[in-house]
């Protein structure tokens, strides 16, 4: 592997030393619990039954506990020495002596990315109240039940993503799964709103005050959801409601259905982290339309007829330039721009009660970087392609059902990357924490992987737990240049840059501005990447078996498919070993495991 292969790890950021699953006897847990209420005072809310009573309520304070240590590096590392491997902190070990280690939530370690099993109030109950977690999560992202079927919340089994709403077949034998659809249910809509509401809270709670919360809905009830959003975090703090076309659709006596969408608030408006998105002119159809041109490497000009642009956008020819032209004129009388400008030996006027958008001189600037042309008695401003080739992205986004970004589906409700991408690049940087508390097949925390964000997530579902965690370990991201290496992800990264030429710069002589494109990190083609160190953890429930036996290799899984040209040919040797197991368990007082032929010592 030569060094090629590697990982992020965040070492400005730390988290705090819980219980093993092992040691957890050594931790004497006091039974808590928290009490939530809410403000009666607020503005005009929505009504379901039961609501009114539920004025307040109360969370068990439970300790999470670590089943497994799971790092791809560190079995790359021991497939590369086959020899006994020691480098135990590639997993994420605590750098702690035993007495130490069992002082738990009383020291910090280094973090982490964590799969936790249990229900999201109990979990994010627990990082609020055990680990001091408040304000310190910069994004969350749900994808909660849509409220419509049973079928859009369960799937039984690993290998079974088509699930039909009412059949024996697809209902679950989780203990967890079967309470999580009755206390979501139990009401139909009720308690679905209940069930919401009082996540949407803590949620609230753990949101950076430059925090962002995303909740993906279909249209059945999207418009509940914004109401209950416009409750917990204030109507004043809403951002946009997102279209997003689905790859799929439903049929419908009416119109058929192709969107969902995502509801965005910001725990401060004013204070949101914020990052524009852009999308290529010519990818997205911004520049193609009526009156597109074309300039040749002669500077000569002509208009194109639509069917000349569609054929012009993957082969245009070396040296041509497209472009449009736009006014040189605005509405209102100017003492010193409301006067005639000499072009070619023809003198043009900006019209009566219109001035120049720009001085005499800055027309001639124009003219002297040939950026003008004349139609008729008018004169318009030319703006090439590349002068600015990109377009801000909109709360519309038609083009993420394309099947070219679409993802093999692991899970029966599974979220398109690109959508998840989007909104974790407009309002995170490298190394925040993105927390999803519906993790189903895991694809907030594949891209939040991919990006260089830290992130938590959680299920009540062990299927959708082992689902994200072969994905993760079977994982092959692109390695992205660090804009400043000696800080690691959290300095950032480097992004590729366009652009921005306006007829202002032009005019005025000035050097134009640039917009980073933040979904563009430069990659660094001589490496590769693998997700870094991440844990396994539950919530102790003594009715369920261990969930230490989360493991694909009890159903038959899925096959990955990844890509062959990486840095080294180890993708089929990772992915026969990750298939096998590829952890450090959690470990007794003192204890000796073997993998694959090599002994550990877990100390």
């Amino acid at each position: 592997m030569n060094g090629k292969v590697q990982d992020y790890r965040f070492d400005d950021e730390k988290r705090k030393n819980i219980p093993d699953a092992g040691l957890a006897s050594y931790y004497k847990e006091k039974r808590e619990h928290r009490k939530y209420e809410y403000d009666p005072h607020l503005d005009p809310q929505l009504v379901w039954a039961g609501k009114v009573e539920h004025e307040s309520f109360e969370v068990d304070t439970v300790a999470l506990h670590i089943h497994e240590r799971i790092s791809s590096k560190a079995i790359l590392k021991t497939v590369e020495k086959r020899e006994l491997f020691k480098q135990l902190r590639l997993f994420g070990e605590p750098d702690l002596p035993l007495d130490k280690r069992i002082e738990f939530y009383q020291h910090d370690m280094d973090w982490t990315n964590r799969l936790i099993l249990g229900d999201s109030l109990l979990v994010m109950n627990s990082l609020l109240e055990r680990e001091m977690m408040a304000e310190k999560v910069q994004m969350i992202y749900i994808d909660p039940p849509y409220g419509v079927s049973y079928s859009s919340n369960f799937q039984p089994a690993i290998n079974q993503t088509e699930v039909k709403d009412g059949k024996d077949e697809s209902l679950t034998r989780e203990i967890e799964q079967i309470k999580a659809y009755r206390d979501t249910w139990v009401l139909g809509i009720h308690s679905y709103l209940a069930y919401l509401r009082d996540r949407l809270l803590l949620c609230r709670d753990l949101l950076a005050d430059t925090g962002s919360i995303f909740v993906q809905i279909g249209d059945d009830n999207v418009h509940h959801v914004r109401e209950l959003m416009s409750e917990i975090f204030g109507e004043r703090n809403f951002c946009a409601l997102i279209t997003f076309r689905k790859t799929g659709w439903k049929a419908s006596t009416l119109l058929s259905r192709i969107s969902d969408y995502l509801v965005w608030f910001a725990k401060d408006k004013e204070k949101v982290k914020f990052h524009p998105s852009y999308l290529s002119k010519l990818e997205s159809g911004a520049f193609i339309g009526q009156d597109i041109w074309i300039e040749n490497d002669k500077g000569l000009r002509k208009r194109l007829t639509a069917a000349e642009v569609t054929g012009l956008i993957d082969n245009l020819p070396e040296g041509h330039r497209l472009f449009r032209h736009t006014s040189l004129t605005s509405a209102g009388y100017s003492e010193t721009s409301s006067v005639p400008f000499e072009f070619k030996g023809k003198k043009y006027s900006p019209g009566q009660n219109q001035h120049w958008k720009t001085t005499p001189d800055g027309l001639q600037r124009l003219a002297n970087a040939d950026r003008l042309l004349a139609m008729g008695n008018s004169l318009r401003f030319i703006s090439y392609l590349e002068d600015f080739p990109v377009s801000p992205l909109t709360s519309v986004w038609t083009d993420t059902a394309i099947s070219g970004f679409s993802d093999p589906k692991l899970f029966v409700v599974q979220t398109n990357t690109k959508v998840i991408a989007r909104c974790i690049l407009m309002t995170t940087d490298p190394a925040d924490l993105v927390l999803d508390p519906t993790c189903g097949s895991g694809t907030t925390a594949y891209v939040a992987e991919q990006f260089g964000r830290r992130w938590i997530t959680c299920d009540t579902s062990r299927v959708a737990l082992a689902l994200a965690r072969q994905r993760l370990l079977c994982a092959v991201f692109p390695f992205y240049k660090l804009a400043y290496p000696e800080k690691g992800v959290s300095g950032g990264f480097v992004y590729e840059n366009v652009p921005h030429i306006t007829l202002k710069t032009v005019a005025q002589g000035e050097r134009p501005d640039t917009e980073t494109i933040y979904d563009k990190p430069v990659i660094d083609k001589d490496r590769v990447r693998v997700s870094g160190p991440l844990t396994v953890e539950a919530i102790p429930v003594p009715s369920v078996e261990d969930p230490s036996v989360l493991s694909t290799t009890q159903s038959e899984a899925p096959n990955e498919s990844l890509s062959p040209n990486v840095a080294e040919d180890y993708v089929g040797t990772m992915i026969d070993l990750v298939r096998k197991d590829g952890v450090t368990r959690a470990p007794k007082a003192f204890d000796y495991t073997v993998w694959q032929g090599h002994l550990f010592q877990v100390l």
